[in-house]
């Protein structure tokens, strides 16, 4: 008989992958990030007008759209959250 596995759920890959402050971190950006994304896709213009609407480059703006994390902080993604028009709210919970 085959021991049984204790499979783990997390709300996202961020709580699988590690814990403490860097999984907040990375919360906040890849919500972000994807938000952006959605934004961008629905404005229905090419990136290079996207870009222009964000102040950024174009390779810039491709990075975003291919989700590359790693090359956006927290606070950048922010600062272009306002720039695409979305309204970024902090909520804090206490920890479970």
């Amino acid at each position: 008989m085959k021991p049984k596995v204790k499979r783990e759920r997390f709300t996202n890959v961020w709580d699988a992958l590690e814990s403490g402050p860097a999984v907040a971190n990375m919360t906040m950006r890849s919500d972000l990030l994807i938000a952006l994304q959605r934004q961008i896709s629905a404005w229905k213009i090419t990136q290079a007008e996207a870009a222009r609407r964000l102040a950024i480059t174009q390779p810039r703006l491709n990075d975003l759209l291919r989700g590359r994390i790693a090359k956006f902080s927290l606070d950048m993604l922010v600062n272009l959250a306002e720039r695409a028009e979305l309204h970024v709210r902090l909520r804090i919970d206490r920890a479970a």
